[in-house]
């Protein structure tokens, strides 16, 4: 899932989709690359579990998977939950202005 999320292309077509459903068509049109990358884009999502596809003629539109970020918040939640029980929360101790 990180991978799938890693490039701030991927990112955008995810943001994208966050509004609703949208044709490959659609998700190419504000970016500036070919539409057969944008569709190994969205292939890497779809690895990813982060979008599911389905192709009705000749049109795949593309929608976020249901709890997809539900595996990464677990993540993030556990690790946070160690770091806290640690007493060493990210950026604790360490000041702002190195950052």
């Amino acid at each position: 899932m990180f991978h799938a999320l890693a490039d701030p292309g991927r990112r955008g077509m995810v943001d994208r989709l966050s509004e609703g459903p949208a044709s490959v068509s659609e998700l190419a049109r504000p970016l500036a690359m070919a539409l057969p990358s944008v569709v190994k884009h969205l292939a890497v999502l779809e690895a990813g579990g982060i979008v599911l596809s389905e192709k009705a003629g000749r049109v795949r539109t593309y929608r976020i998977a249901p709890g997809a970020l539900s595996a990464l918040e677990s993540w993030v939640a556990g690790r946070k939950a160690k770091w806290n029980r640690r007493g060493s929360a990210p950026g604790a101790g360490r000041s702002s202005a190195g950052c």
